[in-house]
Formats: C-alpha cells, sequence, structure tokens
C-alpha cells in the first residue's frame, strides 16, 4: 500500500478507533441482551414453578402475533403514540419558529433552557402533577378529560415535547440569514419560500424528533397505569407477564420492535436518522 494511501485511510481508521468502545459497549449492554430476551420468547415455563423450562416452542410468538386482542393493544398504543407525535409536531413548530427566528440572539439560549428545564424534574413528579391536574375533582374542574386516553396523550406530549422542539430549532436555526434572504433576494414569496426553503430542511428535523415522541410513548407503561384509567399499552402487558411468564413477556416484546423497526425503515429516507 503506498503512503498516500495510508494518508488517506487514516482519518477512517482513527474513526473507527474512536468509535470502537463505543460499539462494544453497544453490543455488551443492548445488542446482546435484546438477543437473549428474543431468545427466551421461545422458551416454555412451568405451570407449577413458574420457572422457565429451556424447551424451544413457538406458541408464544404464534399466540401474541394472532391473537386479536393483543393486535388491538398494538393497534391502541400505535395510536397513541401517533397522536403524542402529532401533537408534539404542532405546538413544536412555532415555539421553535419564535426561538429560532422571532427571539433575539441573547434570548434564545435562555428559552433553549426553558424548553429543557422540564426533562430536570423527576419522570414521576411530572406524571403524578398531570394526575393531580386531571383528576375529575382537580384545579381543571368541568374541563378535565378525566383519566382515559386523552389523559395519556396529553401527559405523553408534556413528557417528550422538548425531544421534538429541539429538532426543529436546530432545523430552522440553520435556515437563517443565508437561505431565507436568499430567497427573498430572488423574489420568492412567502408560501414560495415555505415550500422550497423551509419544508425540504423542517421534514428531517420533524422526522428526526419524532424517532424520540414516537419510540417513548410507543414504550411508556407508567403514565397509562396513572391517568389511563383501566386502560393498556404494549408496555403493561410486558410489565404484568414480567415476573409471572416471562418468555410470554418477552415475545409481547417483539411486538414493539416490529413497530419501531418498520417506523425507523419509513423514515429513513427522509436523513432524519443522520441528525440524531
Amino acid at each position: 500500500m503506498s503512503f498516500a494511501a495510508v494518508l488517506h485511510r487514516r482519518p477512517a481508521l482513527r474513526l473507527t478507533g474512536l468509535l470502537t468502545p463505543a460499539l462494544v459497549w453497544l453490543g455488551l449492554f443492548y445488542v446482546i441482551p435484546l438477543a437473549v430476551l428474543l431468545a427466551t420468547a421461545f422458551f416454555d415455563t412451568d405451570s407449577f414453578t413458574g420457572r422457565i423450562t429451556y424447551d424451544f416452542t413457538t406458541a408464544n410468538v404464534v399466540d401474541v402475533l394472532t391473537e386479536p386482542a393483543y393486535l388491538l393493544t398494538v393497534v391502541r398504543t400505535v395510536g397513541v403514540a401517533v397522536a403524542v407525535t402529532v401533537l408534539c409536531v404542532v405546538l413544536a413548530v412555532p415555539l421553535a419558529t419564535f426561538m429560532a427566528l422571532v427571539a433575539r440572539r441573547r434570548s434564545r439560549p435562555v428559552l433553549v433552557a426553558l424548553v429543557l428545564t422540564p426533562l430536570w424534574a423527576s419522570y414521576l413528579v411530572k406524571v403524578y402533577a398531570w394526575r393531580i391536574l386531571l383528576a375529575p375533582e382537580g384545579p381543571l374542574g368541568g374541563l378535565s378529560p378525566g383519566y382515559g386516553w386523552a389523559a395519556v396523550v396529553i401527559t405523553l406530549t408534556y413528557l417528550w415535547l422538548p425531544y421534538m422542539v429541539l429538532p426543529i430549532y436546530a432545523g430552522i436555526d440553520s435556515m437563517r440569514g443565508s437561505y431565507l434572504e436568499a430567497a427573498a433576494d430572488l423574489g420568492a414569496r412567502p408560501w414560495t419560500t415555505f415550500r422550497t426553503v423551509v419544508l425540504p430542511v423542517l421534514a428531517p428535523a420533524v422526522a428526526a424528533g419524532s424517532v424520540f415522541t414516537f419510540s417513548l410513548s410507543l414504550g411508556d407503561y407508567i403514565t397509562v397505569q396513572l391517568v389511563g384509567g383501566t386502560n393498556q399499552m404494549l408496555g403493561n402487558l410486558v410489565y404484568t407477564n414480567f415476573s409471572t411468564d416471562l418468555p410470554f413477556a418477552a415475545a409481547v416484546a417483539i411486538l414493539p420492535l416490529i413497530v419501531m423497526t418498520a417506523y425507523l425503515l419509513t423514515i429513513r429516507r427522509t436523513g432524519a436518522l443522520s441528525r440524531l
């Protein structure tokens, strides 16, 4: 190999060396446990002792993938995740636009800090606060929707909204100056500028934020327990069966993995994954 080729490959080799610890960490603490989880779904449980019997069976997986009750839970869970994501987009776009284009330069870091501040509070504290607010006899009174799917969507939207605001803010902030001024100098009208300049940049940012809001909502099980009334999501099925029938719980956990894999493959073409 020539000296020039070595110099050309050196940055790639250096990058590979830097990423090796992260890849090892990812393999040891995520990929391997996930593989073990998937393998557990194909085991059985002793009905008398409750212990796992390592006899290969597809009964759990077939039951989860064919039972209408479980598939209906998948639909409800995906519906909640989609509703939360859409609501986060509706709230985040005007907020991020104001932060990036309207607010003064000195106040932008303060606004970003204010958006991030709720993330510093305890998850349970925030959910219990919304439980109090949404209670029929709570501060909202007759305006409260009560405990149910509406309460779950509202609470999850509050929890995950910062994860949508920040990517959109970064996307809009990157358009300041050159892009918008160039469009104006070329005589583009506001709608044309929005369609040809803003949307192509904003769409990947929205998709990147949706990865967080959708996945976090898809796997949540505590919020629906506290404000969802008697409703259940996929996470609740995993939680309730974890201690009594681990192979079946592992089989249920395959469902959100399938949904999330399909979602990531769908948005891959938007370029959103490169923003994470």
